[in-house]
């Protein structure tokens, strides 16, 4: 089937760029999919300008207004909900099924930021000087800049466009090039809902070159990053240099911890399924597997069993529930976990391979009595392969669970209510589930702690890191 025409957005206009085009591949099957449009340094300045008068139009508008055409946005890609989601397929990888839930996703963060923004609510304060009225009123910061990840080409855009605009604020967004189609449609459901011309620019080229130039700019006062902690650190730096305020949604490597007395079965079931989605390529991914030795065995085996289960394949064909790794960097990163887990001790239990030699395919694995001191325990793998190891007691895990610099998710499973408590307040991490994988609503926060970033999406605080609160002090009345 035919793939998106891939274009750029600037200042309402679709656009070829003036940049050198690069090829977009399907990493199912390794084929070019189309040639995606680059910026030059002109083309970003004009995008960056476009991104004032556009934040002048929209931010003037009514919060009704804004929430009126953001849910025509909505309604337009849930008009064109398949196209889309095998579009998404077809650059991600991930079957159709899990791209219809991440557009799901995407159209409730839509609906929850334009409803949200009316709510953006300030404050009487009471004076103490009579004859005088405090007002703390909230608005948007100006404009904004965006630069986001693969993994997720629905869910990491639309964060970042739907809490710009339910705000009221305009957005330059970079999206990965290795998966444009999904943001230029979301961006063209925009389009066509009838938002100013400048509010959302899209453009797309070298990362660093165009987070240096766009950075650079006194005109985009906050900027949102989706994406490694490393890359992270750089852009901080860069927006520090103009004071731009940031939202950092960086990397994670998720400890699971399974006691003795949880359901085990259950556990290993729902450990397992968030493990492999999207092929392991997921920030709150599931990354370490801590198991009480009461429970030990029995966990592997149900794990082993739940990812033998898997079929793994071309994500647009039927009853396929994995497809590929997103590019073909990513398969000898896997090898090399594998390989120096079993080099330091740990057992193969299953998988541990390329699967064939199109597309960049990865066996879901399973590898059991891993060492600390191996590299997977120690750095996120960002792919199918779980390391189990075995403990002891609460204190022990808990210090290996919490001894990684990242901080972004963490899951326990357990009967015991106290022990429950207590995980909630001693697991450093920004998202905990409790007897749960699932940690990211629209209407909750999302975000990490120490260097998983900082700064919340979703959520009242998803909206609030796009306004600013002034104060107004009236006398005379």
């Amino acid at each position: 089937m035919s793939y998106a025409e891939l274009d750029m957005l600037i200042d309402g206009k679709w656009t070829k760029g003036n940049g050198t085009p690069m090829d977009v591949l399907n990493p199912a099957t390794e084929e070019v999919l189309g040639s995606l449009p680059t910026a030059t340094d002109a083309d970003l300045d004009a995008a960056v300008e476009a991104s004032q008068r556009g934040f002048e139009a929209w931010s003037d508008m009514t919060a009704l207004a804004r929430q009126k055409m953001m849910e025509k946005a909505a309604r337009y890609i849930e008009d064109n909900i398949e196209t889309i989601a095998r579009n998404l397929t077809m650059e991600m990888g991930k079957p159709v099924a899990e791209s219809k839930g991440e557009l799901g996703f995407v159209l409730d963060v839509i609906r929850w930021y334009g409803e949200e923004g009316k709510r953006a609510y300030g404050r009487v304060v009471p004076s103490r000087f009579p004859g005088t009225r405090l007002i703390a009123t909230k608005e948007p910061v100006g404009p904004t800049c965006a630069f986001v990840a693969w993994n997720f080409p629905g869910v990491n855009v639309v964060r970042k466009i739907a809490g710009a605009l339910g705000a009221g604020c305009s957005i330059v967004i970079k999206p990965s090039e290795e998966t444009p189609a999904t943001a230029i449609a979301i961006a063209r459901a925009f389009q066509e809902a009838g938002v100013p011309d400048g509010t959302i620019n899209v453009v797309f080229g070298d990362p660093a070159a165009v987070s240096s130039r766009v950075l650079a700019s006194d005109i985009p006062r906050k900027m949102s990053f989706t994406g490694s902690t490393a890359v992270g650190k750089l852009l901080a730096k860069q927006a520090a240099e103009t004071l731009k305020r940031c939202t950092m949604e960086l990397g994670g490597h998720a400890p699971v911890l399974v006691f003795d007395d949880a359901d085990v079965e259950a556990a290993a079931k729902a450990a397992a399924g968030s493990k492999y989605r999207n092929a392991g390529q997921v920030c709150i991914s599931p990354t370490r597997f801590y198991v009480q030795e009461k429970v030990y065995g029995d966990f592997v085996d149900a794990f082993e069993a739940a990812a033998k289960a898997i079929k793994v394949g071309n994500g647009l064909e039927d009853g396929v529930q994995m497809g590929p790794l997103v590019a073909d960097r990513r398969l000898p990163v896997m090898q090399g976990f594998v390989d120096d887990a079993v080099a330091r001790g740990a057992t193969l239990v299953t998988g541990g391979k390329r699967i064939g030699n199109q597309g960049y395919f990865y066996e879901p694995t399973l590898l059991k009595d891993v060492p600390e001191e191996a590299e997977i325990m120690n750095e996120e793998p960002f792919g199918p392969v779980a390391p189990v190891a075995s403990f002891k007691t609460e204190d022990e895990i808990i210090a290996k669970a919490n001894k990684v610099k990242v901080g972004l998710a963490s899951y326990a499973f357990t009967s015991d209510g106290e022990r429950a408590g207590r995980l909630s307040k001693r697991l450093n991490t920004g998202l905990v589930g409790l007897n749960s994988m699932n940690v990211s609503t629209p209407e909750t926060p999302f975000g990490g702690v120490d260097e998983s970033g900082y700064g919340s999406e979703g959520g009242v605080e998803g909206l609030e890191a796009f306004l600013r609160t002034k104060l107004v002090s009236e006398t005379g009345i």
